[in-house]
C-alpha cells in the first residue's frame, strides 16, 4: 500500500511513527515523499492509496478518493501569501479586479493556494506554475510580478526583499469566518470502509505519538527538511499541525464544504454527489 506525503516538517512529524514501525496495529505502507504539486499528480493518476493532497485537487478527485478525518492541514493564520518585491509594492493594484494584468508564479494549478487566488481575483490570467521553492527567487529576480508562496516561505520571504500584497488566508477567514482548509489526507474509495477506518486510526495514532514523544521524530524531520533552519522548522510544525489535524470536527468540516462549494460555483471543478468522508 502506497502512503504518499510531502517532505515538509508538518507531514514528516505526523507520519514518522507510522512509517517507522512504531504503531504495531497500523497497516504496512510504502512511503513516497513528494512536493504537493507532485502529490496532486500522483493522486490524479490513481497511483497512491493514501495521499496528502490539496483540497483543490480533492475537488477534482471526489469520484476516486474520500477524506480521512485526521492528518490534514487546516487552521487560522496559515494561508498562502501573494508577495512582490518590496520596492514594487507602491505600484501594485489594491483591488482584486485590477490584478488581471499581473504575472504571478503559483506552486501548482491544483494547489489550494491557486484555488484561493482564483476565488480572490477571478480575472487573473498570467499564472506561471513553478516549484514552490523557486517562486521567491523568481519574484526577487523580476521574472514575475508576484508570487504565491506556501509552506516555510511564509516565514522567510522578507529575507528575499519581498513584501506581502495579500494574505489569502486572512481574506478567506474574513470572508467566511472559517479556518482555511489547505491539505487533506485522502484514501482511495475502492479500498473500502474497513480499511479506511484502520488508516484513519493509524494517522491519528501517529500524530498522537509525535505529540507524546516530540524528540522521537526529530532526526527524520530534519533529514527531509534538508537545510531548513531549525527554528523555521519548529514554527512550520506549530503553524500547520493543529487540533484540526487530529480531527476536523464540525468546524473543520464546515470550512471544507464551504471551500468546495465555492470552487463548484466558480466553475473551477465539477460538483459531486459523493460523500466527502469515507463514513459520511
Amino acid at each position: 500500500m502506497i502512503l504518499a506525503y510531502s517532505p515538509c516538517p508538518n507531514d514528516t512529524y505526523i507520519f514518522h511513527a507510522w512509517v517507522s514501525g512504531l504503531l504495531p496495529d497500523a497497516p504496512e505502507v510504502e512511503e513516497r515523499l513528494l512536493d504537493i504539486d507532485a502529490l496532486n499528480g500522483l493522486a490524479r493518476e490513481g497511483r497512491a492509496d493514501v495521499c496528502k493532497i490539496s483540497f483543490h485537487a480533492f475537488g477534482h478527485l471526489r469520484d476516486r478518493y474520500a477524506l480521512l478525518h485526521s492528518g490534514g492541514a487546516l487552521g487560522r493564520g496559515c494561508g498562502p501569501l501573494l508577495v512582490t518585491r518590496a520596492d514594487r509594492v507602491a505600484g501594485m493594484p489594491e483591488e482584486p479586479g485590477a490584478f488581471s494584468g499581473l504575472s504571478v508564479a503559483i506552486p501548482g494549478r491544483w494547489t489550494t493556494a491557486a484555488l484561493l487566488l482564483r476565488l480572490f481575483a477571478p480575472g487573473l490570467q498570467g499564472l506561471r506554475v513553478m516549484p514552490y521553492d523557486r517562486i521567491m527567487p523568481a519574484v526577487e529576480a523580476g521574472e514575475v510580478d508576484a508570487g504565491l508562496i506556501i509552506h516555510e516561505s511564509r516565514f522567510t520571504y522578507p529575507d528575499h526583499g519581498l513584501a506581502a500584497l495579500v494574505d489569502l488566508g486572512e481574506w478567506w477567514e474574513r470572508l467566511t469566518g472559517h479556518p482555511i482548509p489547505l491539505g487533506a489526507i485522502a484514501v482511495r474509495r475502492d479500498l473500502g470502509e474497513d480499511m479506511a477506518r484502520r488508516l484513519d486510526q493509524a494517522v491519528r495514532a501517529s500524530l498522537e505519538h509525535a505529540r507524546a514523544n516530540p524528540m522521537a521524530s526529530r532526526a527524520y524531520i530534519e533529514r527531509h527538511a534538508q537545510e531548513m533552519d531549525p527554528d523555521v522548522c519548529r514554527r512550520h510544525i506549530d503553524l500547520y499541525v493543529t487540533d484540526f489535524s487530529l480531527d476536523y470536527g464540525i468546524e473543520g468540516e464546515n470550512a471544507i464544504r464551504d471551500l468546495l462549494s465555492r470552487g463548484e460555483q466558480a466553475g473551477i471543478f465539477p460538483s459531486s454527489e459523493q460523500r466527502l468522508f469515507w463514513d459520511r
